[in-house]
């Protein structure tokens, strides 16, 4: 794999999550092989773009990985069609054009250098990928009908129901829209700025004019419809609660199991966790039937697998026990359980809010570019949480005691 450093931690009283740490990060560090992330190690070992964004954020809490995701992205700006269409892997001979790509994918080109300065201050990689993101966005802008975009991979081998391409697809457009509208105002671009920022809010109003059917219900109202809408900011203000509990209904409708593919996984516990209801986040993480991620370790997993039915031989689909999409439990469980975010770019300013759910306690280290910093938190003998955090010089310190 590619030689970079172990920075972050995260153990808790709760075994289980422990192990899902353990595997999500082996899956991780084994999928990043010479220089670019691969979707798994023993089969294609191709750059699959929408697994790498996934994870990206993923990587900024566990390892020291800037040179390694500088590196790549120029690679994705290299195989860029003056058109601004991307390849689904990259680096590729010439396959990925087509198919295997598309917004959710492609939006790795946008959403890994604002990663990498939202939590390393990379400012650079802004000023590197900038036109490359622009022409990626106005790209996305030739495929749309009335600012709906409907091609590419959607909500990749869900467990049971699909969702239409379009809610996800559109999602990103909208993302990507707003991140070079605030690429573009730190560069200084300020009529790059107003562009894309416009571009967005016609985005929103077409997500909400197409897709929204009322009553807090998004296209089909599946686990990964809703949260995609909540998650990427879609949902005006005065519909947020209600389209909350749909949420909520739609989980609680499995049994509080997973039903979505790997855009969803990334969704549906952040849109819990903002709505309020941890509980359900954590209990979904910690299921141990099918299907869950829980199951994967009482089967014996090691790693994160590509598909929840995850056998051997069932089909093209199965046969990856080690992959590097699963990345969401593993910022779950830095940003919300240990509960700690930047809440400046770079952790000029770090936030704590930990959610303890019924742990005990938790503790961990997040890397910071000013070193690390350490989070240990204990649920005391009268029930009150006690926080103890040793933060690096140089960076102001917010706390939200649960």
């Amino acid at each position: 794999h590619t030689d970079f450093k172990d920075a972050g931690r995260f153990i808790s009283s709760n075994e289980l999550l422990n192990k899902l740490q353990h595997a999500i990060l082996w899956a991780y560090r084994g999928n990043f092989v010479n220089g670019y992330p691969t979707d798994c190690p023993h089969r294609e070992k191709n750059g699959w773009t929408g697994d790498a964004s996934l994870a990206s954020e993923l990587a900024m809490y566990n390892f020291q990985n800037t040179a390694a995701y500088e590196k790549w992205i120029q690679d994705l700006i290299d195989e860029q069609r003056p058109d601004g269409n991307l390849p689904g892997i990259v680096p590729t001979s010439g396959w990925g054009y087509h198919w295997g790509n598309g917004p959710a994918w492609d939006s790795a080109l946008v959403i890994i250098p604002w990663m990498l300065y939202v939590y390393q201050g990379d400012t650079r990689i802004l000023e590197t990928a900038y036109p490359a993101m622009a022409k990626h966005v106005d790209y996305m802008t030739s495929r749309a009908k009335d600012g709906i975009v409907s091609h590419g991979l959607g909500d990749w081998i869900p467990v049971k129901t699909k969702t239409p391409t379009e809610v996800t697809s559109t999602g990103y457009y909208y993302l990507d829209a707003q991140i070079v509208a605030r690429v573009a105002e730190r560069l200084g671009k300020h009529d790059d700025a107003q562009k894309y920022a416009a571009l967005a809010r016609s985005i929103r109003e077409a997500y909400t004019r197409h897709l929204y059917k009322g009553n807090g219900v998004y296209s089909i109202g599946s686990q990964t419809a809703q949260s995609c809408a909540l998650h990427q900011g879609l949902v005006p203000d005065a519909e947020r609660a209600t389209v909350e509990a749909r949420l909520v209904e739609a989980v609680q409708k499995t049994r509080v199991f997973p039903d979505f593919g790997i855009l969803g996984s990334k969704y549906v516990f952040r849109a819990l966790s903002k709505a309020g209801r941890t509980d359900l986040a954590f209990t979904m993480a910690t299921q141990e039937e099918h299907p869950s991620f829980g199951n994967w370790i009482k089967r014996g997993a090691t790693t994160f697998w590509e598909t929840f039915p995850g056998q051997i031989g069932n089909g093209h689909w199965s046969r990856s026990l080690c992959h590097g999409w699963s990345a969401a439990p593993a910022y779950f469980l830095s940003a919300k359980v240990l509960g700690v975010t930047p809440a400046a770019p770079g952790y000029r300013k770090i936030r704590i809010a930990p959610q303890p759910w019924n742990l005990r306690w938790a503790r961990g280290v997040v890397p910071t570019p000013q070193g690390p910093f350490s989070v240990a938190w204990k649920i005391g003998e009268d029930g009150k949480p006690q926080i103890e955090y040793h933060a690096p010089e140089g960076c102001e310190v917010e706390v939200e005691i649960p």
